[in-house]
């Protein structure tokens, strides 16, 4: 490997980067026919770039992009500390302490720095926010290999990493991609609750629990019950994982939950104002999609609890503003005395 290849792996490793990896800026012609399939069968989300150029080609985003530098943050933070209250909705690690966008842009811009101490370059970087499908670019770079459940999987750090690229015009060289290591392991199709791993490494987006948790789009009745008590993202395909037993954790404080130890008060998100929320939660990642989201989330949460002490507060909320959230109520209210009936028979 270069000279510039190694000087940019030890600068990347003196900020606490955990991975870096460098791939060409070939088009991701691999994955168009996927991609082409996602938008005729109507799996394709909201969040996503809707023009499929964009996400294969690297040079519809920069047109001098000669290789692409990806990068990878461990968030697979050891904490298991719960909150006082009973009433708690889970949050995925990927939303536990500072929002992660903010925290690996910060890097990136400082490893832009140092290398522009060594040479003047062009550049443009993306942390989530791209057009681009960095997870092809962390498996095309080495950072890791797809597993079934269709996260990027790195020998030393597991499945729980965020990835960043830096599109630049340097002739950088190409790093070794990851093979496989899945083998026969299914546990993670097994174990996914909506069954939005469809099959080895093909995902329903539409169907994942992380999914919903995040789309305005009404949520099919079938599909709230197998959110339980989540309310933002979902860690379930990755705990099973034998592949996140026994490496590497994170040893970034950032992500330490310090404000929500993992959780969120679901009465309190019911009655919580908008301006109180950014105030209090705007810094965490899961903070992004509005109060409003989370509000129905842990409506939700509460209907799955199916505890009768939890009707009032649900009850409270048939004469809410929004008819969204008069529907969320009503069914968790139905769901509740559906399971006393059940009980009682």
């Amino acid at each position: 490997m270069g000279e510039l290849n190694q000087y940019i792996l030890e600068k990347s490793k003196e900020l606490n980067i955990d991975i870096c990896g460098f791939t060409d800026s070939l088009p991701l012609y691999n994955l168009e026919e996927y991609l082409l399939y996602r938008e005729k069968n109507n799996v394709k989300t909201e969040f996503e770039e809707k023009d499929i150029n964009k996400r294969i080609d690297p040079r519809l985003t920069m047109d001098n992009c000669k290789s692409i530098i990806v990068l990878g943050l461990s968030y697979n933070i050891d904490y298991d500390e719960k909150p006082d209250y009973l009433l708690r909705g889970k949050l995925s690690k990927s939303s536990w302490g500072i929002d992660y966008h903010l925290v690996l842009r910060k890097k990136i811009e400082s490893l832009v720095e140092e290398i522009k101490k060594k040479i003047d370059f062009q550049y443009k970087y993306f942390v989530d926010t791209g057009p681009l499908i960095d997870r092809e670019l962390g498996r095309k770079s080495g950072i890791g290999y797809y597993g079934k459940n269709c996260s990027i999987i790195n020998k030393e750090y597991g499945s729980f990493i965020f990835l960043g690229y830096i599109l630049t015009n340097l002739n950088l060289d190409i790093s070794k991609e990851a093979e496989s290591e899945c083998g026969d392991c299914n546990l993670c199709i097994n174990a996914c609750p909506t069954g939005a791993l469809e099959e080895p490494y093909k995902l329903n987006p539409k169907r994942c629990i992380s999914y919903l948790t995040q789309t305005k789009s009404n949520i099919p009745i079938t599909l709230r019950e197998k959110m339980g008590m989540k309310i933002y993202g979902c860690d379930t395909c990755q705990l099973v994982c034998p592949k996140n037993k026994g490496i590497k954790k994170s040893n970034h404080e950032e992500f330490i939950p310090i404000l929500t130890k993992g959780y969120m008060n679901l009465e309190e998100l019911l009655t919580i104002s908008n301006k109180e929320f950014k105030r209090k939660y705007g810094t965490m990642a899961g903070s992004w999609r509005g109060k409003s989201i989370l509000k129905r989330n842990a409506i939700i949460a509460l209907g799955n609890m199916k505890r009768t002490e939890n009707i009032q507060l649900l009850v409270n909320l048939l004469k809410d503003e929004s008819p969204e959230i008069r529907e969320y109520s009503e069914w968790a209210i139905v769901n509740i005395f559906l399971t006393i009936s059940q009980k009682s028979i």
